[in-house]
């Protein structure tokens, strides 16, 4: 998610925040940081348009009169505490974009038209980097290029899910005008289901190029995450250092549940991959330093304190000075607090460095000031509004917050780690304890509907889609026998294909397609991605295994 600092008078922001644990506030910083204009992003006026000069998440515009201590990065998590009437909700999703004719993906050309369209059309600021556009931002919202030109709509902290819903119709209609006269459409699918690494286009974004290069060094599977798959995923506020550990807690356990009702990424090159979510699998090899299941979040001593302190040990990508990335990768955040990185010896980091390092650790919840639910696929247009609609009813609500706390309490690291093992493949019907995931998820589910009707807004609704999934067993893509699939001793057919596009809004939604195709070893994507050309955001795919019989 790209943030864009807005140019003004140099001014001075005290950071003496007030750790919030319980009722009682703690002070435990007192370092003001002194902020230029000549560093912070400048915008210029172009017409009537408002080209805002890139930043990476922050500019590295902040000189600190003294040197950061922990107790400041510690105070930098603390001040996302708010009081509940001021929580709100941030949806981020991502969706491929690719060629109507020849189903390739989007090249940055045809992207940076698309990017340049939106803008004059709809009242959008540009967000360059140097000469290149590569966002684009509206008020507090914002569309970033994901390394492989994955298109990323961040959305507006809002305060109830129909506001969501509204801004993510918004923004597919607003992308379709667009994109339909490119001849141009978009996937919402968790992996890219029919081109090849080799083949995807690569963004002209500074940080990319460190991490291409230091992906495969850490991971067998990090090109493939940058490059290849999409999510969706919610932001959450929290009130004090209690309330973020109880929600950090409850959202960690039930993370693979959320992996699995929205398992939808079942393609890898043209055919079946084994696997209900192969964009979840792919974080299990990526970078296991800084990805995973946080087991130290459950120890009796954790805070924000903690956090940072496994923050610091996550290696470092890269640092931002004078509007160039500077690679730092395996590099120490300790170190760099002490003077010593030795990419840029002698330098001090600032919030800001520290700010950009959050954003660089990729576990499957998150926290800077506030957390984020990581675990989903991206999908189509009803489960864009689902998945925040899931975890708002779980963690904004303090009596089913509390009962995902106690169904979980006895849950071990194991049984944790072994979910966010097996459901990639298996989805609601992993095995857990004396039943399935999926008797979990249905209690899960009534909570999370329980939460929504309580808060009062008549959102419970957004959750039919995750309904029909808890309800039937099958998921966006069911896949049955994945195991044997996966081993090659079961022939695969595509039981059904169904389409869900947006021909005239994004609220006007019809069913195009009902038809089986494939065959034994590989699936029509041909047929699949071309059957209603123009606008593919919402794409909805029942794949079933089949027999000894070929088609």
């Amino acid at each position: 998610m790209t943030l864009v600092s807005k140019a003004g008078p140099s001014y001075c922001i005290p950071t003496e925040i007030s750790r919030c644990k319980n009722a009682q506030n703690v002070v435990i910083g007192r370092h003001p940081q002194i902020l230029s204009s000549e560093s912070l992003s400048v915008g210029m006026k172009r017409g009537h348009r408002f080209v805002v000069a890139a930043s990476p998440p922050t500019e590295d515009a902040v000189i600190a009169t003294e040197p950061l201590t922990k107790e400041d990065l510690i105070a930098y998590l603390a001040s996302g505490c708010k009081p509940k009437e001021n929580w709100r909700i941030g949806t981020e999703h991502e969706k491929f974009g690719f060629e109507n004719g020849t189903l390739r993906p989007m090249k940055y050309e045809q992207i940076a038209e698309l990017l340049h369209g939106i803008a004059e059309r709809f009242d959008w600021d540009k967000i360059m980097e140097g000469d290149t556009i590569i966002g684009l931002k509206q008020g507090m919202q914002s569309i970033s290029l994901e390394p492989g030109g994955q298109f990323e709509l961040s959305g507006a902290p809002v305060e109830t899910l129909h506001q969501t819903c509204a801004e993510v119709n918004s923004h597919l209609y607003q992308v379709k005008a667009v994109a339909e006269e490119m001849g141009t459409g978009f996937l919402g699918i968790g992996f890219q289901p029919k081109w090849a690494l080799k083949e995807i286009p690569i963004m002209p974004k500074g940080r990319y190029d460190i991490m291409r290069n230091y992906m495969p060094k850490v991971g067998s599977l990090g090109l493939d995450m940058m490059f290849r798959t999409c999510t969706v995923q919610v932001n959450l506020d929290f009130s004090s250092e209690a309330d973020m550990i109880r929600k950090f807690r409850a959202s960690l356990a039930l993370q693979p549940i959320a992996t699995a009702l929205f398992a939808n990424s079942p393609f890898t090159d043209g055919k079946p991959n084994g696997y209900l979510s192969m964009r979840s699998h792919i974080w299990t090899d990526t970078d296991n330093n800084r990805a995973g299941m946080l087991p130290f979040v459950f120890d009796d001593t954790f805070g924000f304190e903690q956090y940072v302190d496994y923050a610091l040990d996550v290696p470092m990508y890269f640092v931002y000075r004078k509007k160039k990335y500077i690679d730092c990768t395996g590099m120490s955040f300790r170190d760099f607090l002490a003077g010593r990185l030795p990419c840029i010896p002698g330098e001090l980091p600032t919030l800001n460095d520290w700010e950009n390092h959050l954003t660089t650790i990729f576990p499957e919840v998150r926290l800077k000031r506030y957390l984020e639910m990581r675990g989903a696929d991206g999908g189509p247009w009803r489960r864009l509004c689902a998945l925040p609609a899931f975890w708002v009813g779980l963690l904004y609500d303090e009596d089913s917050l509390q009962r995902v706390l106690d169904m979980t309490a006895d849950w071990t690291s194991e049984e944790r780690q072994m979910l966010r093992n097996k459901v990639p493949r298996t989805g609601l019907k992993t095995p857990f304890r004396d039943g399935l995931l999926r008797h979990v998820a249905e209690e899960v589910l009534k909570l999370a509907k329980d939460g929504l009707e309580r808060r009062g807004f008549k959102e419970v609704a957004f959750l039919n889609a995750v309904a029909e999934v808890v309800s039937t067993g099958n998921l966006v893509i069911s896949m049955h026998n994945t195991s044997r699939a996966a081993s090659g001793t079961l022939p695969w057919k595509v039981g059904a294909v169904y389409r869900s596009c947006f021909r005239r809004a994004p609220l006007l939604r019809s069913p195009l397609i009902s038809a089986p195709c494939g065959c034994q070893q590989g699936i029509d994507l041909e047929e699949v991605m071309s059957s209603a050309p123009g606008w593919i955001e919402s794409c909805e795919i029942a794949v079933e295994g089949a027999g000894n019989r070929n088609m």
